[in-house]
This record gives C-alpha cells, sequence and structure tokens, in this order.
C-alpha cells in the first residue's frame, strides 16, 4: 500500500477534474474570444469557473484573473501593483514567505526602486506582530503574507495585521498568499481587508499549470503580460480552458468537511507518535492548536536526518516531504525554519507531512507505526 503525505507539494486530480478537463479537450477546446456560438460557450464555462472561485471568497467574480498558478499569482499582484504606484515607498514581507513572494519583494527594489523589508517571525512560526507594528507607517505601500506557511502549517493572524495596517498605514495594501490555505482553511473577501489573494489548482487535487489571483474591487494592478488584451488587459494570451475547466471542478469537488477531517488525522498521528517517541520535535505550534491547519505537520525526530528518514519510508511506501518541495532539492537549510530560531540538529531533521482529505485513519496508524520502527532503527547508526 502507497502512501502519499506529501499533498503540500502537489496532490492526485479528483477524477472529476480529470473528465472536466477531458472534456474541455475534446469538446469545449474553442478559443473563448472567438464570436461563434461553441466559442462563446466556452467563455461562459470561463465564466461560471470565475463564479465558483469568487463564491468560494465571498469575492467579485469580475476580479478573478486567471494565472498560470501561485507564482504568476504571486508576481502579478507584487509586480503590478508596484509599478503602478506614482513613487516608491516600502513593501514588506513575512520572513515564512514562499520564494515566490519574498523573491518577487526583492526584485522590485531593482525594478521600482522600492525598499524591500522582512517581517521577523516568533519562535512557534507566526508573525511577531510587535515588530511588524514598529515597522508600519507612512512609506508602507504593500504587505505580503501568507495565509497558511507551507512548511509549518502555521495560520498568520491576518486580521491582526488589517488592523494594524487600517490603524497605522492604512494606504497600505495587502496581498495574501493562499496557495496554502485556499479551500483548507476559511477565508473571505468580506472578513478581511486584503487586496489581493493568491491559490493554485494543483494544491486542491486540481491540474498543474493553473491558478487565480483574486482582487478586491478598485484595487489597481498594471499588467505584467502584453498580448491581445484577454482578462480586462490583465493577463493576456488565449486562457487555459482546459486548466480552468480543472481548476473549476476541484472547487467543486472539494468536500466541506475536509479541514476538520484532516486536523483529526493529524491530531491521532502526533498522539501515536508522541506515545512512542516522546523526544520528538513539532517546529512550529502544537497540533491542538488552533492557529496550527489541520493538513501540514513539521516534525523531527533528532539526531535523525530527514532525508535518511524521507528514503527509510519511502522503502515501504510512505512518501513525506522535506519542507517547500520548490528548494528541497537545493541542499540548504530552512529559511523559515532558521527565522524561527530551530536548532541546526532539529532543522536538519524536519519532515513535512501533509494530507489531503483523501488520507485515511488507517495510513495514519500504519505511517506512524513505520515511523517509530524507522526511527528507533536510524538513532543506533546516527553519530550524536
Amino acid at each position: 500500500m502507497n502512501i502519499y503525505l506529501d499533498n503540500s507539494a502537489t496532490t492526485r486530480p479528483f477524477e472529476a477534474v480529470v473528465e472536466a478537463m477531458k472534456q474541455s479537450m475534446l469538446e469545449g477546446f474553442y478559443n473563448p474570444s472567438a464570436l461563434y456560438a461553441p466559442a462563446m460557450h466556452a467563455e461562459r464555462r470561463m465564466a461560471e469557473a470565475r463564479r465558483v472561485i469568487a463564491s468560494s471568497l465571498k469575492a467579485n467574480e469580475k476580479n478573478v484573473i486567471f494565472t498560470s498558478g501561485g507564482t504568476e499569482s504571486d508576481n502579478l499582484a507584487i509586480f503590478g501593483f508596484l509599478q503602478a504606484q506614482r513613487s516608491p515607498g516600502e513593501v514588506l514581507y513575512t520572513a515564512a514567505e514562499h520564494a515566490a513572494v519574498k523573491n518577487a519583494c526583492i526584485e522590485a527594489e531593482k525594478r521600482f526602486g522600492v525598499r524591500a523589508r522582512e517581517i521577523p517571525l516568533l519562535p512557534c512560526g507566526s508573525v511577531d506582530l510587535a515588530t511588524l507594528e514598529s515597522m508600519l507607517g507612512e512609506s508602507t505601500q504593500l504587505i505580503c503574507v501568507m495565509q497558511v506557511c507551507n512548511e509549518t502549517g502555521v495560520i498568520m493572524p491576518i486580521g491582526e495585521i488589517c488592523a494594524l495596517r487600517d490603524r497605522l498605514a492604512p494606504k497600505a495594501a495587502i496581498h495574501v498568499d493562499g496557495v496554502q490555505g485556499y479551500l483548507r482553511v476559511p477565508f473571505s473577501f468580506q472578513q478581511y481587508g486584503v487586496q489581493s489573494y493568491a491559490l493554485s489548482a494543483h494544491k486542491i487535487h486540481g491540474p498543474k499549470g493553473v491558478g487565480a489571483l483574486v482582487v478586491r474591487d478598485g484595487h489597481r494592478l498594471r499588467p505584467q503580460m502584453t498580448g491581445g488584451g484577454q482578462q480586462n488587459d490583465l493577463r493576456s494570451g488565449t486562457e487555459n480552458t482546459c486548466g480552468i475547466a480543472g481548476l473549476a471542478e476541484a472547487v467543486r469537488q472539494y468536500p466541506a468537511g475536509g479541514m476538520a477531517r484532516m486536523l483529526a488525522m493529524k491530531q491521532l498521528l502526533v498522539g501515536l507518535l508522541a506515545e512512542k517517541l516522546p523526544q520528538m520535535k513539532i517546529l512550529g505550534l502544537p497540533a491542538d492548536d488552533c492557529m496550527s491547519a489541520g493538513h501540514i505537520l513539521n516534525v523531527a525526530f533528532p539526531p535523525v536526518r530527514a532525508e535518511t528518514l524521507l528514503h527509510a519510508l519511502e522503502m515501504d511506501g510512505i512518501y513525506v516531504g522535506t519542507g517547500s518541495a520548490c528548494s528541497s532539492k537545493k541542499g540548504k537549510r530552512s529559511a523559515v525554519l532558521t527565522a524561527m530560531g530551530c536548532a541546526a540538529n532539529v532543522m536538519e531533521g524536519a519532515i513535512r507531512i501533509s494530507l489531503s482529505p483523501c488520507n485515511t485513519e488507517e495510513e495514519m496508524r500504519c505511517t506512524a507505526e513505520k515511523i517509530i520502527e524507522k526511527v528507533g532503527m536510524l538513532r543506533k547508526f546516527t553519530r550524536r
């Protein structure tokens, strides 16, 4: 039995998603910009996809911009907004941000003359709100914060960040990278005063290569691609109607009780591991903390190294990750865990277990059994 527990890297598409994409490719392949009836049907299906996504975020459907994924959405949100400003100011980003956000903010310094500043983290992995408060001011133009940390599963305090912005930098925009939070942690444009929100299909059992940027009414962006003027000239290029069909179907199919289910499985796994491996280290917030997302667990079993444990589990058909899949092959220590002040031996042993609603209690029990077995064996051969 294979047990896939790297769902923060990517997810297996739902069968209904594959069927929706197949239908789009075989029957709905028309260019939605054309004027004949079948093309107009394709355009209407794309409009329906916008409605589905907008409804899930309590947003305006006309403000859903389809992209190639989370990275492009983040780049459009950051570059598109800063380029539209009359004069350069400051862009703030948390030390937990994905490279798609962090590197875009740093690049914005070169492109637009803004000053990019990193907001530190607390040892638990959440944003240091006291320091953020001291950083905000009249020069703040943009604040970038992820909804859920892709490495630790910490849910960021977006409500508190919005309140600080409203009090100290009311003209500043807030961009939320929702790639790891969308549909797994509730989010509403009506609840939070943010200006933009990025999401990606392949993190929610949709296809790779498609995502969206959702913006608030009146939020101004400059397009980062020139071409035929599709999507109100904000993202030119013939739309990926097949991918968009898959994204919309993934949103429709995502189970309403998925969040509670994953949290219960995560807590079960933690309980089983803690009973036999009391020295394990959870990186981030405890599994029962309300600001700990139910689908991500970052845990270490020092002195066992993460890569060694990963491959030992792989031999039994259990697949876990080691932090961000985008950078795990580069051999560098996690910038997020470093910002949290984690000890070197703990960082070197950190594995990320990320769940989906498709995982089962049986898989959690089997995974716990195998981790306990492998850690016990590997500790005997690990230098201290």
